[in-house]
């Protein structure tokens, strides 16, 4: 069967520390990165009493880690959306269930939230790189893309070839929908963001909670991008007052 027929993401984590479950949590990875990166923060979070009921389910995004690559892959919303879907479908979840995306994780997790309504009780967002149109528009976005590039490049000079990242970069984190769609959430977010952060834009949170106060909240620590260790406890408490609401 090709590996397009039906598009599926590798499962690579699925951990619950009880056999009945009351929340799952899906966490989505970043560009240029693949599951592992949660591999200290599900240490944390799954060592934490208060949370042992949370199932944990990890996947790679198609391009990355174990997922699929192939040539004729848009690496767009579309298939990512699709992918997720069916993969999320296929663990066959019986408890509310929330996303946990980074940095491009989260542009992934807010459209799944979108188009699948009733699906996700939640979002917690690590890092989102949030740009207006006009900001996408500037000639300084672009020294910025340049500029994370280069970090992304020197740690794996290959990828800046790589489809999956290109397309990614261009049809997903360059998407010019992507500040509207924070805008039109109709579920509880919160934005957990690092405050030497370069590459997220923070400058405009303030006007998203303002077009979204009943939904979009933030926590800033002193932290940069990645998923470190002052963002823990925000996505802990995060989880805690979804579990027990």
């Amino acid at each position: 069967m090709s590996t397009l027929n039906k598009l599926t993401l590798t499962k690579t984590h699925d951990y619950c520390g009880t056999r009945e479950p009351k929340l799952t949590v899906v966490l989505i990875h970043g560009i240029a990165a693949d599951s592992t990166d949660f591999t200290h923060l599900l240490q944390y979070l799954e060592g934490v009493t208060s949370l042992k009921s949370v199932r944990f389910v990890t996947f790679d995004l198609l391009g990355s880690g174990k997922s699929v690559r192939d040539d004729n892959l848009n690496y767009d919303y579309k298939e990512q959306l699709e992918a997720l879907h069916n993969s999320i479908e296929a663990l066959k979840i019986k408890t509310p269930l929330v996303l946990v995306g980074h940095s491009m994780g989260t542009f992934i997790a807010v459209r799944y939230a979108n188009t699948y309504k009733k699906a996700v009780q939640e979002l917690v967002l690590l890092s989102p790189p949030v740009y207006t149109e006009d900001n996408l528009a500037d000639p300084a976005f672009k020294v910025a893309i340049k500029m994370f590039e280069e970090a992304v490049s020197a740690k794996n000079p290959k990828i800046l070839q790589e489809k999956a990242f290109q397309n990614s970069i261009e049809k997903i984190v360059m998407d010019k929908k992507n500040y509207q769609n924070l805008i039109d959430l109709k579920i509880p977010a919160v934005l957990i963001y690092g405050d030497k952060d370069r590459f997220i834009g923070s400058f405009n949170y303030a006007g998203l909670l303002s077009a979204n106060s009943k939904y979009l909240t933030t926590i800033k620590t002193d932290g940069r991008h990645g998923i470190t260790r002052d963002k823990y406890t925000g996505v802990e408490r995060a989880l805690e007052g979804i579990l027990y609401a």
